[in-house]
């Protein structure tokens, strides 16, 4: 069996060749792991753009079109960007196909270069959602999330307890559903993708307003939350006992982390911008900031936090400076490059044919589906029962919450894993991921819409 695992970045020799480290009788080619990741990106940025502009045209959210073109190119569809799991082999993928028929390489030669060109593109995409919230964060104003931090932490929390409750006691009353596996769906159903909602809100600029900043500041909780959620179902899974002080670490490092993140960089941003004025080479306040959101996300990553809230961190913390405006700007270009292999990259790990009714296999799960569907949208949209402040569009704080994306995918990966869930339900958990994740970005487009002109009507009489 063939092993590979990515090693640092060299510029010596060919430039992917580095990353690649093989045990085993199979070695993956280098040059042509690198044509794969050109292929792939390819296909990747003409399935963004077209798609995209599709949506565009019938006033849907450009990153729905993103979704959209990775379903049709992923493994749903014309197999153009697939990854190693759930059984998919290289002779499934039609770029590995295309350079086999070119490189005529062995059968393990084959699947060590489609191994280590998925890792690739695994890695930018994940690099994707990191500059995403980092723009994010620079684009949020702090004073703002802290005015209404009370309220979204009311938001995040009923947001997770909420969905959790409903989905576990259903699918154990409703459907038989033994506790572990039900407590797993239920935890599933907490999540929330802070990188699509963003998206949307960026994309109408509605990020700085109200119901944005709390939309935004709870599901960075929410997300803290579904980590902590996270390890608490799976060493049940593991050990059929919670690991309280697992719990407790996970909970205190998350607080110390964003509360000391956001103390020290005020203090020290003075002295970054000193810094950044200082330099003589090209590039200066961009590589500095680059360099600042890649430590605080592998320090949040090292505590066992997620990589993208050390990214916002980041993101807060520069934009309190004086050169925030600056850059905004000069990172557009590097969000425009990397932040649509993530979204591509999400749609086209997902697999539609979970929702095929014809598939007789499929039919438990479907109706399991329409159940934790159901609760996922009302978990979540009840939410907005909770806004306590006047002049707040209440609905939409409700509906941004709702999509599960890549944040739920992990958890279907996690459940799937660790052999805790059937086919129906593991099934039923990605049906609920897909629906969730399509229905709310022009959902919440169309509500904030609605809000904003019934102000104007109301500003008008």
């Amino acid at each position: 069996m063939t092993t590979i695992s990515l090693l640092p970045i060299g510029w010596l020799g060919s430039p992917i060749a580095p990353l690649l480290a093989t045990t085993g009788e199979a070695e993956a080619d280098s040059s042509l792991v690198l044509a794969g990741v050109l292929l792939s990106l390819v296909v990747v940025y003409f399935a963004s753009k077209l798609f995209g502009e599709l949506c565009v045209r019938i006033n849907l959210p450009p990153v729905l079109g993103d979704l959209i073109g990775g379903v049709i190119v992923g493994v749903s569809a014309f197999n153009l960007l697939v990854f190693p799991e759930g059984g998919v082999t290289a002779d499934s993928s039609v770029i590995m196909t295309f350079l086999q028929s070119t490189a005529h390489l062995s059968a393990e030669s084959l699947a060590a270069t489609f191994s280590a060109q998925s890792e690739v593109i695994s890695v930018l995409s994940e690099l994707g959602v990191i500059i995403l919230l980092f723009e994010i964060g620079l684009e949020s104003e702090l004073e703002e999330l802290i005015k209404y931090g009370p309220q979204a932490a009311v938001v995040a929390v009923v947001g997770v307890v909420l969905p959790f409750a409903l989905g576990t006691v259903g699918l154990m009353t409703f459907f038989d559903v033994p506790a572990i596996p039900s407590i797993f769906a239920g935890a599933a159903l907490t999540a929330t993708s802070i990188g699509i909602t963003a998206k949307v809100l960026a994309e109408i600029g509605k990020l700085s307003s109200k119901e944005g900043q709390i939309i935004v500041g709870a599901a960075v909780l929410d997300d803290v939350l579904g980590i902590i959620v996270l390890a608490v179902v799976a060493s049940l899974v593991k050990t059929g006992e919670v690991e309280v002080t697992n719990i407790l670490y996970l909970s205190i490092s998350a607080a110390a982390f964003l509360v000391g993140t956001i103390i020290l960089g005020r203090l020290l941003n003075p002295y970054f911008v000193s810094l950044v004025r200082s330099f003589k080479t090209r590039g200066p306040l961009l590589i500095s900031a680059l360099v600042v959101t890649f430590v605080l996300s592998y320090v949040a990553s090292a505590i066992q936090l997620e990589g993208i809230l050390g990214a916002f961190a980041a993101g807060l913390i520069l934009g309190e400076n004086e050169l925030q405006r600056d850059l905004e700007e000069q990172v557009v270009p590097i969000a425009d490059m990397l932040v649509p292999v993530f979204f591509v990259v999400v749609g086209a790990r997902t697999d539609i044919s979970v929702l095929n009714p014809f598939e007789p296999s499929n039919r438990e799960g479907l109706i399991i589906a329409a159940f934790l569907i159901v609760v996922a949208i009302i978990g979540k949209v009840a939410t907005s029962l909770t806004i306590f402040q006047p002049g707040i569009n209440r609905l939409a704080i409700g509906v941004g919450m709702i999509p599960r994306g890549e944040v739920g995918l992990v958890f279907a990966g996690v459940g799937a894993a660790s052999g805790v869930l059937s086919e129906s339900l593991d099934a039923a958990i990605i049906a609920m991921v897909i629906v969730t994740t399509f229905i709310a970005p022009p959902w919440l487009r169309s509500v904030l819409e609605k809000g904003d002109a019934t102000e104007k009507a109301e500003e008008t009489a």
